[in-house]
């Protein structure tokens, strides 16, 4: 069996065999080792995803360890698919056994853990403060924030508060892209990756859902992009990153024709797919590992990178596609970062 086969068929087993230990440990020492989270936000469809995962024991998925007691719904007045999708959420959710809470300051009094669900990247620093704060372990979905600055402001914040907090795109965890990152191919000497990439005003282009084709470049390339160059049409975007070791590595925003989620990964050993979505299960997966043991899987320098990655081709485009150095964006990001900590610190 080729090596790339046998690492997809042991990467498949772990995720079951994590799956079945945490049932184990559960059924073994009854419905208190359960830990309780709490969301925020219901205007995104990982909102009833998760849920379904981790409340419904008949789910083909299901994963124990974690259940959804609570969610404060959380819309985003001038975006209209947020704020068309809350009622029929709230309704779905109250179906698995989910509690309505009117404020955060309520949720965080109620859970272990919390899920930031926000589909609005904008509030997220200001809803995450008061988690962070109570020392709860938080999951934020992406993107987790609408400003590399705020992005930056959360760890800070986080830190400050000695609270673990971790974010991820679920395509971080599709099979191939995780085969890659453990080797299928040797070291990687290049990527090129793909995905539907619609905007969103209110943010910057590639955070709304971008960031999906993003993270996958990331999860196969790994950490020490210097500048990016970004080729724009209303209809596509080509951002070209290049490595500090000298690899480049490249994401294709599509918003017509033909689209999805994959891309191509040269290696020492050869040349292979990224891969394809395999759905919301190996994220959940790694959330629940995270909330039990408190050990982030994805390190805030690799989470920075990325979004400073998409703020320099924002930067690219604006300047007529000249090539931006990470380090310019993440320097005045941290600047006006810090003010913002400070501020919310002295209101606290």
């Amino acid at each position: 069996m080729p090596w790339s086969r046998r690492l997809f068929c042991l990467l498949s087993l772990s995720c079951f065999l994590t799956s079945t230990a945490f049932a184990q440990d559960t059924a073994s020492s009854g419905e208190a080792k359960s830990l309780r989270v709490g969301m925020i936000g219901l205007d995104t469809s990982h909102c009833i995803a998760f849920t379904k995962i981790l409340n419904d024991d008949s789910h083909p998925q299901h994963i124990p360890g974690c259940r959804v007691v609570a969610v404060y719904p959380q819309g985003s007045p001038d975006i209209e698919s947020s704020v068309s999708r809350v009622p029929g959420y709230t309704e779905e959710i109250r179906k698995l056994g989910v509690e309505i809470v009117d404020d955060i300051n309520s949720l965080v009094e109620m859970v272990d853990c919390v899920l930031l669900e926000t589909n609005d990247g904008r509030p997220h620093l200001e809803q995450v403060a008061p988690v962070l704060k109570k020392g709860l372990p938080v999951f934020l979905d992406k993107p987790i924030a609408g400003s590399l600055t705020d992005a930056v402001a959360i760890f800070e914040l986080g830190r400050h508060y000695r609270t673990p907090l971790f974010s991820s795109s679920s395509l971080r965890y599709s099979t191939g892209a995780q085969a890659l990152r453990h080797g299928s191919l040797g070291k990687i000497t290049g990527c090129d990756t793909y995905s539907p990439c619609s905007l969103e005003r209110t943010h910057p282009d590639l955070f709304w859902y971008g960031i999906h084709g993003v993270e996958m470049l990331f999860t196969v390339m790994g950490t020490g992009c210097e500048s990016v160059t970004r080729t724009s049409t209303s209809n596509f975007d080509q951002v070209t990153g290049q490595w500090n070791d000298g690899r480049i590595g490249t994401f294709r925003g599509i918003r017509s024709g033909g689209s999805g989620y994959g891309g191509t990964a040269f290696g020492e050993k050869g040349v292979g797919p990224v891969g394809k979505y395999d759905g919301y299960a190996p994220l959940v997966v790694e959330i629940v590992k995270f909330f039990r043991s408190k050990q982030v899987p994805v390190s805030e320098a690799e989470t920075l990178e990325i979004y400073a990655f998409m703020e320099a081709a924002d930067e690219s485009k604006r300047q007529g596609g000249k090539p931006v150095a990470l380090s310019a964006v993440m320097e005045k990001a941290r600047t006006e970062a810090a003010k913002k900590v400070a501020a919310l610190l002295a209101g606290k």
